[in-house]
């Protein structure tokens, strides 16, 4: 579609019409000699008598050229575009931060594959994850890791490649050896303050109890209810456990319940992906549809028209000169 960014420059184009009929005439005067014998002197010599004040004359191309340029000129300033078809880009309306417990007890091989071959569970939940991943196309990802402090694995990214980079290099430990996900939970939310999606998504999984943490777990789902963050828990493991490794259910369904998610428990693979695709079909993935339409200015093509047109004219007016020096 064509159309015009500054369509009412278009309006200036009659002006030079106003001004050649309300202006006056361009006279040129040339210099002249009085002599008694005026009429003698132009009886020998042939000449004709002219007026002190000529009227210039423009010739044929002028006349053409000269109103061209000045609507090309008018046309450049107007900006003629080309609009293109409607493009739609779908974006994220949902946050999604995971944040896995990277304590020493998730290196206990419990968990199954497909094949019957034991695993960790931190491998468990990495296959699990990558699996929950490929479904959330459109959702900005996240990860945080922690132990004894949490740490910022992952940043919001819809690059999923990189964020499956990231949890693949995730290792026992590395976070150390205790269970704080309270801190956990106060780092997602501070996170998250930098977020500008209305939908925000806490996923917190940990195989044991809170061990000491600054701010505790119940504590800091208040403050993500305040804003509006939805926490769900997943408790993985055997819930027998007993000492720092054992599942503080309560605690887990307390703060999920507080923000409106739900808290789940897992004691193997089968189970965990479950609870992946439920929490998947609970908070179904949201897009913003933005619209635009492609615009290419097109106002170099009436200036080009002038630089071209100008250039001619003056290459035909020095061969013009050179002809008449030959000439002469």
């Amino acid at each position: 579609m064509f159309e015009f960014a500054n369509p009412w420059m278009l309006l200036v184009l009659p002006l030079p019409i106003l001004v050649y009929c309300l202006s006056a005439v361009y006279r040129e005067s040339h210099d002249s000699i009085r002599v008694p014998f005026f009429q003698r002197l132009l009886d020998l010599t042939g000449e004709k008598p002219q007026k002190g004040a000529v009227v210039l004359r423009r010739a044929r191309i002028q006349k053409i050229w000269v109103p061209t340029v000045w609507c090309l000129l008018m046309l450049a300033l107007a900006q003629p575009m080309w609009v293109g078809e409607p493009i739609e880009h779908v974006k994220s309306a949902r946050d999604l931060m995971i944040a896995v417990d990277l304590s020493g007890s998730m290196q206990t091989a419990d968990f199954e594959t497909v094949d019957g071959k034991q695993i960790s569970r931190l491998d468990a939940v990495k296959q699990v994850l990558a699996e929950f991943a490929e479904k959330r196309d459109h959702d900005r990802l996240g990860l945080i890791v922690f132990g004894d402090s949490p740490y910022l694995q992952a940043p919001f990214t819809e690059d999923h490649k990189t964020w499956l980079t990231l949890l693949g290099e995730t290792q026992i430990a590395m976070a150390g050896q205790s269970t704080r996900f309270g801190d956990a939970i106060g780092l997602a939310i501070k996170i998250f303050e930098g977020s500008e999606t209305e939908s925000r998504v806490l996923i917190v999984l940990t195989d044991g109890n809170d061990t000491g943490s600054k701010v505790p777990p119940v504590e800091a789902a208040k403050i993500a209810h305040d804003k509006q963050i939805t926490i769900y828990s997943i408790a993985v493991g055997n819930p027998e456990s007993l000492g720092e490794e054992a599942l503080d259910i309560v605690v887990l369904n307390a703060i999920a319940e507080i923000t409106g998610g739900n808290s789940y428990q897992a004691v193997d693979r089968a189970q965990l992906l479950e609870i992946y695709q439920h929490i998947a079909e609970l908070e179904p993935e949201e897009h913003e549809f933005l619209s635009y339409r492609p615009r290419h200015s097109l106002h170099h093509y009436p200036l080009g028209l002038i630089v071209i047109g100008y250039l001619l004219f003056s290459l035909v007016f020095m061969l013009r000169t050179k002809r008449q020096v030959y000439d002469d």
